[in-house]
């Protein structure tokens, strides 16, 4: 404990005369786990915005299929977009680089990066992360993943253009040239070396995650005292370390079928544009659907449960009571955990798999949905009899319920191979997905930020602003993906470019407008958000360490927090979510306070 008794006093509000960092040490290569998630945080904002404007252009296309894009069509270049019109190569990159940006370098590294650096130390007493370098190199190795991900938007071909799971061999043969340089130089090649990176920054983080929460918990923080945000993360950090190394190794053996001639996922036989391919190793596209959804299916729970962390935390603080059944959530994430890594092929059940495997897969699938239920049945229950404060995190964490929900329970039809047959691919998927990661996810990120944004900047963000941005987002949200379920059961697929081109797709053509104007109102409802979060760094209202009347251990930590997070070192008394306890006068009993 010497390393945290060092470091826990050096607070920088003393006047002991120590080595000031200089800019960059202190703010570019920072080893402060509080700096590192605040730069994960604002890089993958960025990310999420910039995402979120490739969704909206690919909207246009959709609502009004080959028409000019007014106002900022003549921006792109004539080979994209002729007279403002998109090229349906240009809206196949669109869609490949929305989904890799948001998902890749917006919400897991917001989750886990920003919410999991920043916060997890502080909530088990921590002075920093187990391996601070380590940390500082993640966050690095995950910008430079974000840069060349990027750079293949200004590739001669384009951005990427073969779906965000690059499924070979549409991938390999995609954007080849005559020569090594052309083959090197394209944006699908630049989209694998992007996602290198970025899996090679997980496994960093993940690492660096584990050894924390199991080394360098304070004392009298015992597994089962610790918050159940702490409890989302350390399961997380499981499923990053044995969930990616395999698509890490999926990526390199597809740069080798691009780059050196090697056929790992092309078949011999091909036939492409009317010539025989020269592939003749006799690989197997489907070793790649394999690989990518051992690590992608895990990676839907990477997506949400820190969100479900997020909101126990949220729940907890604005019910004042504690949470209801706190240690059968953690069995239940536990489990959850363990079951992501044996349903992957629920994804692909129109690949001709035999019916035992198919039945095996749709059995692990419906079994997996319990665990999501008895985690969500327990927040309900947690809000029965309560006296509810509805500040904004807890407007967004009681959002998150009943979309969650939404997004689960149409999950259902596509684990079972009869009803997926005709779901497969279509509206109804991204309706599906969408609803967990959207109304789920980042309602649960918009929860977090409003929760913990006193303790990063010691001000408040507006409850006015605040309360704007939830009602907008909500219904919004709604709007943009609820009519995708009508698509789907229309028999709408994902990827058409013109739906009209077809006569069931013409038909409701109606619904496509609607999720288009409800994704750009979407777009307008978070310019509440971003003037109050950047408004209030200097104009919000200033707080005390513990503005919300919280019981885990981060708010005993000055707001914001000094280097060694605490002035002298933390000591752990209790349980995380002591509220409304009977005999004490307060409503919230902290971790941190000794006994009466």
């Amino acid at each position: 404990m010497s390393g945290e008794s060092h470091h826990g006093s050096s607070g920088h509000h003393g006047n002991e005369s120590h080595h000031e960092l200089g800019f960059l040490r202190k703010w570019v290569f920072s080893i402060d786990h509080k700096v590192i998630g605040i730069q994960y945080t604002i890089t993958s904002l960025c990310f999420l915005f910039l995402g979120f404007c490739l969704m909206m252009l690919m909207r246009w296309q959709l609502a009004y299929p080959l028409k000019p894009l007014p106002f900022i069509g003549h921006w792109f270049s004539e080979q994209i977009m002729p007279g403002g019109i998109m090229l349906p190569e240009f809206y196949n990159s669109l869609g490949a680089m929305h989904g890799t940006i948001m998902v890749f370098l917006g919400v897991v590294p917001l989750l886990v990066g920003g919410f999991g650096n920043y916060v997890m130390p502080l909530q088990i007493g921590a002075p920093d992360m187990s391996f601070p370098k380590l940390n500082m190199m993640s966050y690095w190795v995950y910008f430079c993943g974000g840069v060349v991900m990027l750079a293949s938007f200004f590739m001669p071909g384009g951005a990427a253009n073969s779906g965000w799971t690059s499924y070979a061999p549409l991938s390999v043969i995609s954007q080849q040239g005559p020569t090594f340089y052309a083959k090197f130089f394209s944006g699908q090649t630049f989209w694998l070396m992007g996602m290198v990176f970025l899996i090679t920054s997980s496994l960093l983080g993940s690492v660096n995650f584990i050894v924390t929460i199991i080394q360098l918990r304070a004392k009298g923080m015992t597994m089962f005292r610790l918050p159940f945000f702490v409890w989302s993360q350390f399961v997380t950090a499981f499923l990053l370390l044995l969930a990616f190394p395999p698509l890490e190794a999926a990526g390199v053996l597809q740069l080798m079928d691009r780059l050196a001639g090697t056929s790992f996922f092309m078949p011999s036989g091909l036939i492409v544009s009317g010539q025989a391919a020269p592939y003749t190793g006799g690989g197997s596209p489907l070793l790649w659907q394999h690989l990518f959804w051992f690590l992608a299916h895990p990676e839907v729970y990477v997506l949400i449960l820190p969100g479900l962390g997020i909101v126990a935390e949220v729940i907890a603080n604005n019910t004042r009571k504690p949470l209801w059944g706190y240690r059968i959530m953690i069995y239940a994430i536990v489990f959850l955990g363990f079951m992501s890594f044996i349903v992957w092929a629920h994804h692909m059940f129109m690949t001709g798999m035999g019916t035992k495997i198919s039945a095996f897969f749709a059995a692990t699938t419906m079994i997996i949905s319990i665990p999501s239920v008895v985690v969500l049945t327990a927040m309900l229950l947690s809000l029965h009899r309560s006296s509810i404060r509805f500040s904004v995190p807890m407007l967004f964490a009681l959002a998150f319920l009943p979309m969650f929900a939404i997004g689960g329970l149409t999950g259902l039809p596509l684990g079972l191979p009869a009803s997926d047959i005709h779901l497969h691919d279509t509206y109804y998927v991204i309706g599906h997905f969408h609803y967990v990661v959207v109304p789920g996810s980042i309602f649960a990120i918009f929860a977090g930020i409003y929760h913990w944004y006193p303790k990063a900047t010691g001000r408040k963000l507006n409850e006015v602003l605040g309360k704007m941005h939830f009602w907008l987002s909500v219904i919004f949200a709604n709007g943009v993906f609820f009519p995708m379920f009508f698509q789907g059961m229309a028999g709408v697929s994902r990827r058409l470019y013109d739906q009209t081109a077809y006569a069931h797709g013409e038909a409701i053509q109606s619904l496509a407008r609607m999720s288009s104007w409800s994704a750009w109102c979407l777009g307008l409802a978070q310019l509440p958000f971003i003037l109050n979060f950047f408004m209030s760094m200097f104009a919000g209202k200033k707080v005390k360490e513990n503005p919300w009347d919280a019981t885990t251990l981060e708010w005993a930590a000055p707001s914001p927090p000094p280097h060694g997070n605490f002035l002298t070192e933390p000591v752990v008394y209790r349980g995380p979510y002591e509220y409304s306890v009977p005999g004490n006068p307060r409503d919230f009993y902290p971790q941190f306070v000794t006994e009466a």
